[in-house]
């Protein structure tokens, strides 16, 4: 994979924006030390090759009345002929599934699931994902506390 040369002025523009995406060019300027213009010229580049691929809110989950989080494991019972496919497009359009890994190791897929409350996730567990038909186990554990949740990467060591 072909990576674009960036330098320590786009390291520091995406770590703003990574930041707070919606920095203006002004306010970026004032950070990065460049011009509005300059910045404006980067910013529309990293955006154009693709280093930077939206920009969004970060909600608080729990303030919102999801209070309770859980990483779970699936193993499905079969592989291949379209399988993986069916069962990647059912958690697509599950709300519950924040977030969803392929991985390697006892389980083929990990799941981060938010839901309002215990009985949410048990119905969850019981009344949706166990019954898919691809599914042969599930084990979940309950996010207690939450040590450090950092969205994207370190732009400033690359």
């Amino acid at each position: 994979m072909h990576r674009m040369s960036i330098d320590s002025f786009d390291r520091a523009i995406l770590d703003a924006l990574q930041r707070d995406g919606s920095l203006t060019n002004s306010s970026l300027a004032q950070i990065i030390n460049l011009s509005a213009s300059q910045c404006s010229r980067r910013r529309a580049s990293l955006e154009e090759v693709g280093l930077i691929d939206g920009y969004s809110a970060r909600l608080n989950a729990t303030k919102l009345g999801y209070g309770l989080r859980a990483m779970t494991r699936v193993n499905l019972r079969s592989h291949g002929q379209g399988r993986d496919g069916e069962f990647a497009r059912f958690i697509e359009s599950r709300p519950e599934v924040r977030t969803a890994f392929t991985v390697s190791g006892d389980a083929d897929y990990v799941l981060d699931i938010h839901v309002r409350d215990l009985e949410a996730f048990a119905s969850f567990i019981h009344e949706t994902l166990l019954p898919h038909p691809q599914v042969s186990q599930v084990r979940s554990e309950i996010v207690l506390k939450t040590l450090k949740e950092q969205i994207g990467v370190d732009v400033l060591s690359l």
